[in-house]
């Protein structure tokens, strides 16, 4: 792999702060422009052409005062394309265009499992969170969670010794709740702490679900250990499985709602996990991970498009989320040209781009 330039890293961390631009929307720029610098020239004209004049990208300052807090602790900006940035993630669809990172990133890019569960953990789920990591990382696997309390916290001290990835919802400087204050400096000198949100940015609840879509991305599987039936645990747990995971569920008593969630997902299929051996019996049976990569939608996409075009592409759009290539054979275009339409219609807020080649308004 070829090392990213000076040049191209700046612009990718550039267009990945840029308003609009998801990571569903940064994937398809590289994909259309085949690379930053040259999707960076082009952003202004393209939403312009699209209905919003002054779009502005962030200034070049702010991007400059973003990698200058990341180096003042001692941070490191993972992007897309680097070659440390880890495997099983970049499989996602679509993948974090960027992660900050503190301590040793080559955890990353070993086999990684998830362990999450309740906040208001009991002794019990905390004590199993905590001996199962403990396991897990003597067999080989770097646990990954959220460095919440509870259950996240005791998975994460149960694989210090062995190395063990914290996601943060907040930027990687973040440390939240404060009282784990202490097993946050621990991490950073054992383990990994990792970050998507701009170094000193705050944790807000729109953050979490990214966080989780890390956490599980980052894995190979994800167990849960205590989780009520709306938890961000279960968040986690659906994303793994929409990214082709395994999803693994520890039982517990029908008198606790803290075991409903976990209980609720072995009646949908997850895997029963009592210890190590259930989760090693699932990783060694025979399964191919899903894989999200398809063939670029701009290979027939013209330089420009034509603004009637844009029109009738959002004439089609509903809340109700549309394959791209069922608006092409409505509208009798190639798909290039539908997949540009609808990017620069997402510019100005005017379509969510969804994983999946899925858009809606």
């Amino acid at each position: 792999m070829t090392p990213l330039s000076d040049a191209e890293r700046f612009a990718r961390l550039r267009l990945a702060r840029t308003d609009r631009v998801g990571p569903v929307a940064f994937s398809q720029l590289l994909q259309r422009f085949g690379s930053a610098v040259r999707a960076v020239e082009a952003l202004p004209d393209l939403a312009r052409r699209s209905g919003r004049d002054g779009y502005a990208l962030p200034p070049v300052e702010r991007v400059e005062a973003e990698l200058a807090a990341g180096e003042r602790r001692g941070a490191r900006l993972i992007l897309l394309g680097d070659c440390d940035y880890p495997d099983l993630l970049a499989a996602v669809d679509p993948p974090p265009p960027l992660l900050w990172a503190r301590g040793d990133i080559a955890l990353l890019s070993r086999p990684c499992i998830g362990v999450v569960g309740a906040r208001i953990a009991s002794a019990g789920g905390q004590r199993i969170a905590r001996g199962l990591s403990q396991q897990l990382g003597e067999a080989g696997h770097v646990v990954v969670s959220g460095l919440a309390r509870g259950i996240d916290a005791a998975a994460h001290l149960g694989a210090l010794p062995t190395g063990t990835a914290a996601v943060l919802g907040g930027g990687v400087d973040d440390i939240y709740p404060s009282e784990n204050a202490d097993l946050y400096r621990q991490i950073v000198e054992q383990g990994c702490i990792v970050s998507e949100s701009p170094v000193g940015a705050r944790a807000q609840a729109r953050d979490f679900p990214r966080r989780n879509r890390i956490i599980s991305g980052l894995s190979r599987g994800v167990i849960v250990v205590e989780a009520e039936i709306r938890s961000g645990s279960l968040i986690t747990a659906r994303l793994a499985n929409e990214q082709g995971r395994d999803v693994f569920a520890v039982p517990g008593s029908p008198l606790d709602p803290r075991s409903k969630g976990p209980n609720e997902l072995l009646r949908q299929g997850a895997i029963l996990c009592e210890g190590v051996e259930d989760v090693e019996r699932a990783f060694n049976a025979l399964r191919t991970l899903r894989e999200p990569s398809t063939p670029s939608p701009f290979s027939d996409a013209p330089g420009e498009i034509d603004q009637a075009v844009i029109e009738r592409v959002a004439a089609l759009l509903s809340p109700t989320p549309t394959p791209r290539d069922e608006l092409a054979r409505a509208l009798s275009l190639p798909i290039g040209v539908v997949a540009s339409a609808l990017l620069e219609l997402s510019l100005v807020g005017r379509a969510s781009l969804l994983p999946g080649g899925l858009a809606s308004i």
